[in-house]
């Protein structure tokens, strides 16, 4: 059983570290077998959130504070508008940590699609993107992305997660260099579709997709998973 809280969305925004905290006190609870298999779904308040392999130059350059996180991935910005999905899951042996990132991107390419958004994969890049959606200084058709993921799995449980643009400003990743990717934009599904899809919208669709997605035993995540915890914690890019 997966439980869900969405009482993180709406006008109650989380600060992003108060979103941390209990992450991590819910990751925690999972690993210890206190509590099942949870997915927190949320707006944050608005936040720049550096991953490990981030560089300078991808930070912003007029000094704006940016919070340096334990997950995979590179820098990128949380706030309103844009929800937030934590799923802390306890991954089946043996753990698959690019295939649970792959799992993410189809339930979040499924939604999309349930939405009239043609998402994808694009080989060698995380997260789920518009090919060609765009258009670069000089003319040319460039990639945007819609839906950013960075995860990281200790104990055998995930924590962190995705974030999928709804209806957020574009205009603060201005300041960066978004997930250190210089060749390709951003987007929102409101600007896809030309009308305001919100995160209240988008939620009740991803919570859905995700509980069928892991009650599906050929393809969940955590289908077998062994009540032995893992003792390795990987983080995977974004």
């Amino acid at each position: 059983m997966t439980i869900f809280d969405v009482s993180g969305l709406g006008s109650q925004h989380v600060p992003y570290d108060d979103g941390l905290v209990r992450q991590r006190a819910t990751h925690a609870d999972v690993v210890a077998g206190r509590t099942p298999d949870t997915g927190l779904l949320l707006e944050h308040a608005p936040a720049f959130t550096a991953g490990k392999r981030t560089s300078p130059d991808e930070r912003p350059a007029d000094g704006t504070p940016v919070i340096d996180v334990d997950r995979g991935g590179k820098i990128t910005w949380h706030g309103p508008g844009q929800l937030v999905g934590y799923p802390i899951l306890r991954l089946a042996e043996p753990i698959d940590v690019v295939g649970y990132v792959r799992w993410l991107e189809g339930i979040l390419i499924e939604v999309l699609a349930g939405l009239g958004v043609p998402g994808e994969r694009v080989e060698g890049r995380s997260g789920v993107w518009l090919p060609g959606h765009g258009v670069t200084a000089d003319g040319r058709p460039a990639d945007e992305k819609i839906a950013a993921i960075g995860i990281r799995v200790a104990e055998g449980v995930t924590m962190h997660g995705f974030a999928l643009n709804c209806s957020n400003s574009l205009e603060p990743y201005d300041k960066i260099v978004a997930c250190g990717i210089r060749d390709a934009g951003v987007t929102t599904i409101s600007r896809v579709l030309g009308r305001t899809i919100t995160p209240q919208d988008v939620a009740p669709l991803i919570q859905a997709a995700l509980e069928r997605g892991l009650a599906d035993a050929s393809s969940s995540p955590i289908a077998a998973a062994h009540t032995t915890p893992a003792t390795t914690a990987t983080e995977v890019a974004a």
